[in-house]
This record gives structure tokens, sequence and C-alpha cells, in this order.
């Protein structure tokens, strides 16, 4: 019997690796897809029917329409791997260009990253909690993805070597590595706030039950929330930005394979997106050359 791409969707979904926000996203761009085939045979919807799907999607600017295509795409490679299909029907389907007459222009900045004022600001918040401050200095320092800190254990830590193995997406394990300056942190937290009794590396009591459980994603965004909602600088920042901002911290100093296996990216065109020189980039460096070029007709 052949398989629905309802049934597809949710096999992709239950992937151990997706972090409950990712789950979310995943979910808003697949339930109008799902409405339309979501009782067709994954065999039967091919490259016409996705294409027609894709171009009729109006309402969303040209980066969200590029989100929504690269999420149906992994669906699909996802549907292949799994042997449910012989190849991907949008396969190197070019996405789509920015609308002119909307208003749209496309921007060099691939990747969004802090700023160092926005780290610092960061930084100075996120002092008023050490649990939060841990998290985040960990974040920073060892350029893991949040979902793949908070399913640590405390076990998993090696807090001598300063470094902890993680499981990222399709289920690699690799060593992420942070700072004598983070470790101060952490064991700050460890020592004197993490609660015992519970495997987890961050753990979290519950307001009324008191019970004690593991940090979950949408605990630690609130308290992040409550810290800088106050500071405009960092309207918006979120944790995985601190992942970005390790990428770009890197490039130059470590190899593109090295800086790969450090973040634990399955395409190395994911990686090589924080080598790009962006408008950022270029300001940045055309001040720093400004400071050490000579002044000349003084």
């Amino acid at each position: 019997m052949s398989m629905t791409l309802a049934t597809l969707v949710t096999k992709y979904l239950e992937r151990q690796e997706l972090a409950s926000s990712t789950i979310r996203t995943y979910e808003s761009i697949f339930i109008p897809l799902l409405k339309q085939y979501g009782r067709w045979s994954v065999e039967i919807v091919d490259r016409e029917i996705l294409v027609e799907y894709l171009n009729a999607i109006k309402s969303v600017k040209f980066t969200t329409h590029h989100k929504h295509q690269a999420v149906i795409n992994a669906l699909f490679n996802f549907a292949v791997e799994q042997g449910y299909i012989k190849s991907n029907p949008i396969f190197r389907l070019k996405r789509r260009k920015p609308d002119i007459n909307l208003g749209e222009h496309d921007s060099d900045e691939e990747v969004r990253y802090l700023t160092p004022v926005q780290l610092n600001l960061l930084y100075q918040a996120v002092k008023q909690d050490v649990r939060l401050d841990a998290l985040v200095h960990l974040l920073h320092s060892s350029g893991a993805r949040i979902a793949e800190i908070l399913a640590l254990d405390l076990k998993d830590i090696d807090t001598v070597n300063r470094k902890f193995q993680v499981i990222g997406k399709r289920n690699k394990k690799r060593w992420c590595f942070y700072s004598e300056h983070t470790s101060v942190s952490l064991n700050n937290y460890l020592k004197y706030y993490r609660h015992q009794n519970i495997s987890a590396l961050f753990t979290a009591q519950q307001q009324f039950t008191n019970k004690v459980s593991r940090l979950s994603y949408a605990a630690a965004y609130k308290s992040l929330v409550k810290l800088i909602d106050d500071i405009p600088e960092l309207s918006g920042v979120c944790f995985h930005q601190l992942r970005h901002f390790f990428g770009t911290e890197r490039v130059g100093l470590v190899s593109i394979d090295e800086l790969r296996a450090l973040m634990g990216h399955e395409d190395i065109q994911m990686t090589l997106r924080y080598s790009k020189v962006t408008s950022r980039r270029a300001e940045e460096v055309a001040q720093q050359a400004f400071n050490q070029i000579p002044i000349y007709g003084q």
C-alpha cells in the first residue's frame, strides 16, 4: 500500500532530533499543503504539482517563500532517504526571485547573527539569571544548537576538559568545546543553582507544584524575553543567533572543514554561508582598514 503525503509528514515530524519550536514551524508550512494533497500518494505528488502549489503562495515575502520551499524540499529528501520514493520531485528547483513591484530586494545577509554590541548587551542582561547566564555562555562558546544543549545530562559534561558530546541532526554525535570564561559561569550554576536528584544539566522547578524537571525551550525563551524585553537593541534576539555568532567568529580562524565539523553541518554549503563577505562584514573590514592606513595630504 502506498504512503500518503499526510503519513509522510507525520513520520518526518516524529524524528527525535527536532525541537518543539522547529516542529511548530514545520507544521505551519505543511498544513496548507496537506489540505490540498494530504490524502494523495507520495508517489504521484510530482514536480508539476509542487511547482504549481509553490507558485500559488502569493501572500508571503520571498524570503518566507524560500523557507516554504526549503522545508518541502527537505520533506521529499527524507522520503527518498527512507525509500518511499526514488527521487525528490523538486530537486534543484530554482527559488522565487524578489519582486521589485512589491518593494522586495535581495540581501547578501544570509545569516542573521548578533553584532558585538548586541552580544555585550545580552551578556549584561542575563547576569541577573545565573541559569540563563550559563546557558547563553555555553551556546555562544560551543556553537551547539539550543535543543542539543537542553537535551544534555549532567554526566555528559566533562568539566575538566571543558567539552561535551551532543547528538545532532540525523543522530550524529559530535564533540563541542567551551571556553574557560564559560566554565566559570557554568560551574557557578552547577554548584549553587542546579537542582539535584535529576539527570538533566539544565533544570527547572514548577512554580506551584515545586516539581523539578528538565528545562524546556519554552521556559528558557520566556526567561530570555523577560530580561531583554526593555532593551531595544535586543529586539527579536533568539538563542539560535548565538550559534550564528559562533560561526562568524571562527571564519578565518579555522578551515571551512573544521568549522563544519564543529557546527555539525551535514552540507558544506551551510558552513560556507559564514565565509561570505556580506555588506555588514565589508563595512567592518573597511573601518578597520581606515584605522591602519596612513593619512595622506596633511
